[in-house]
């Protein structure tokens, strides 16, 4: 079957920085046939000549000179692969804390999520921690919208195939994940080493005791999701890039809505109107693009000036909303960590969708009980962590932002301050 025909799902890889993500990805689709053998063989001579010969599988994602001579994912990278029933687009995500917005950036675009947890003694508690990326990316995930997930404990070479180790992490992972929400009943945990490309494929003779899904069995199994072609389109913009012979090339994510050839469309907050010329998903040209499909395009008449990540595309005659510098947008927050307080002028960053930009709480209306919703208090002074509050933002400068309940996958958002995620957030009103 070709990849056409296939269902399409976008998975992104989360978790904290050095834990194995890029290595076990890389080892997959190696094994998968997703990376030819002279493709692979390049990466191990290239991997040498950074004597850095044991991270030949994180090369298949780690494109950028920088992140192959630190070892480190900065910026996000895109793979194609085939399981039995799904063809998907990888989202490789950056673990390193401060590489978390563009990590945030991936998980927008995603349908599901593989979170990459070092079974090394130590590591896994590291990750969970207060402060720890497993902790920050699994709240993030959820947080953007992400209901499907996936955990690889890795290393599996390194805790010696030990099962007890094994269950250790599953055990603490459990808890993170059902105190954040996810329903851990339903999730698969499978032990892999990312570097001897153990369980990925076939199952492990050195884990006789886990009669589990490997994990490409496991994320075959991820649902695909209802895809909201029947609403207006929305397509939050991730960046774009000028391409020699075809002009600017914006690329972004359909999350609502269709897009076709000789559309005429609009990109939010500039205004600018055009018309499209082409749609390309993988470097092959489709006639029209639906949910979940990753795309670049071209317009007729666009310049790089009239288009930037955290913009957002859409038809003429049902534009993206944009909420100006005057105006506010009501939230839903929850607290996940703050050292002290938050108050009216707390003025931090704003993530919803691919775009960052600062706003202001210009009010705390209500706090409210987390788990049942109820209100405790009108106009509060502050919250602080573990909290609820339904609060007014003011943004600093123009930004796309939808009501949750017309797009859910537009009305999300995130808030980052000091270096750490600090609030769960959906959009109220």
């Amino acid at each position: 079957m070709s990849g056409k025909i296939k269902p399409h799902l976008n998975l992104v890889i989360i978790g904290h920085i050095d834990h194995g993500k890029s290595t076990m990805m890389g080892a997959l689709l190696i094994k998968t046939g997703a990376i030819s053998d002279r493709e692979a063989r390049e990466l191990e001579k290239l991997a040498k000549e950074y004597d850095r010969e044991s991270w030949s599988y994180a090369y298949v994602f780690d494109r950028l000179k920088e992140e192959r001579q630190r070892g480190i994912t900065i910026d996000l990278a895109f793979r194609k692969f085939e399981t039995n029933s799904k063809y998907f687009t990888i989202i490789d995500a950056p673990g390193h804390a401060d590489f978390v917005k563009n990590m945030i950036t991936g998980a927008s675009q995603a349908d599901a999520a593989v979170l990459v947890v070092s079974g090394k003694k130590g590591e896994m508690e590291v990750g969970i921690a207060a402060n720890g990326q497993t902790r920050e990316h699994a709240y993030l995930a959820q947080t953007l919208g992400i209901k499907q997930l996936v955990v690889a404990i890795n290393k599996a070479d390194v805790y010696e195939y030990k099962e007890e180790r094994y269950k250790e992490c599953v055990d603490a992972v459990s808890e993170l994940l059902r105190n954040i929400g996810f329903p851990v009943k339903k999730i698969h945990f499978v032990p892999v080493s990312g570097i001897k490309a153990e369980n990925l494929i076939e199952p492990s003779a050195n884990m006789p005791w886990y009669t589990g899904p490997t994990l490409i069995d496991a994320i075959d199994g991820f649902v695909i999701p209802e895809k909201p072609t029947g609403k207006p389109l929305r397509i939050p913009i991730q960046d774009a890039y000028r391409i020699k012979g075809t002009g600017v090339v914006p690329v972004g994510k359909v999350e609502s809505g269709i897009l076709k050839k000789n559309d005429k469309i609009i990109i939010q907050p500039s205004g600018f109107t055009g018309e499209i010329r082409s749609i390309e998903m993988h470097h092959e040209e489709i006639a029209e693009a639906i949910p979940g499909d990753n795309i670049g395009f071209s317009i007729r008449g666009i310049e790089l000036k009239d288009v930037s990540r955290g913009d957002c595309m859409g038809h003429p005659k049902d534009p993206p909303t944009v909420v100006n510098p005057n105006g506010y947008w009501i939230g839903q927050v929850i607290v996940i960590w703050h050292p002290t307080a938050l108050a009216q002028g707390y003025t931090p960053v704003i993530h919803a969708h691919t775009a960052q930009v600062a706003a202001k709480f210009v009010e705390l209306i209500k706090k409210l009980d987390q788990k049942t919703g109820a209100v405790i208090e009108d106009s509060p002074k502050f919250i602080k962590r573990n909290e609820s509050a339904i609060v007014k933002l003011q943004p600093i400068k123009k930004l796309c932002i939808e009501k949750y309940e017309d797009f859910p996958e537009m009305g999300r958002f995130a808030v980052r301050d000091m270096g750490s995620s600090i609030l769960n957030i959906s959009v109220a009103a």
